[in-house]
């Protein structure tokens, strides 16, 4: 397959379990993927493992730069302290027009520290921090930190969950909204510009906080009443 592709999803860390539990909703709802790592082999291993789950699953294996370029909404799911690297490694690639979603929940333990811990980015947010390594023409979606790994990866089970959606370019957003709204029980709800991107990622801070003192396996939040407004 040569080319950009215009109805694919590139997911960049698609091998770790956010970005795999994400392939596996959008692969089970017909969506083209490509998972993307830094190791080939690892974004083909990612491949195996999702055909085994879903046969007929579009989807392909690829280095993320090769990733990027070839898909029309790149997925950031990375930790915190690969967020720029995996950013700086790609944006070359990038093509104008490219939508491109962050994903990163800014918490300690990408730092080595305690994984409930919420860590601040100089800019306010890990979204607009990845904004500002972004070529021009490129517009960022803040979304998806809402929706637990482990509850994607769960196929036997819908989900129930609704996520917030934060960015700047309104066209952007709505093409993350319908992605969105692919995943059987996600619900897509613009929580306003990239600058509100920090209360999603402090509510997504909060979540695993309160999953790790009540040892349970978080499945989603709603927000209830919002979805109309």
């Amino acid at each position: 397959m040569n080319g950009p592709m215009t109805d694919t999803i590139a997911i960049l860390g698609g091998t770790g379990a956010e970005g795999f539990g994400l392939a596996l909703r959008w692969a089970q709802a017909g969506v083209s993927l490509i998972i993307g790592s830094r190791d080939a082999a690892k974004a083909r291993a990612a491949v195996e493992r999702l055909k085994e789950a879903i046969p007929a699953a579009a989807v392909e294996g690829a280095v993320n730069g090769e990733a990027a370029a070839r898909a029309a909404v790149v997925v950031l799911t990375v930790p915190l302290v690969a967020q720029i690297p995996t950013i700086k490694a790609v944006r070359e690639k990038l093509r104008p027009g490219t939508v491109f979603v962050d994903a990163t929940v800014p918490v300690g333990a990408a730092l080595g520290d305690r994984i409930a811990r919420l860590v601040t980015p100089w800019p306010g947010s890990a979204a607009q921090q990845a904004a500002a390594y972004l070529p021009p023409g490129v517009p960022l979606v803040s979304a998806l930190h809402t929706l637990s790994a482990v509850a994607l990866a769960d196929l036997a089970h819908p989900l129930d969950c609704d996520v917030l959606i934060c960015g700047d370019d309104a066209a952007a957003k709505a093409v993350v909204s319908r992605l969105v709204e692919r995943i059987a029980g996600a619900r897509a709800i613009d929580a306003g510009p990239l600058e509100n991107a920090r209360f999603a990622e402090h509510l997504a801070a909060l979540l695993i906080a309160l999953n790790i003192g009540h040892k349970v396996k978080h499945s989603g939040v709603r927000f209830t009443g919002l979805a109309g407004l």
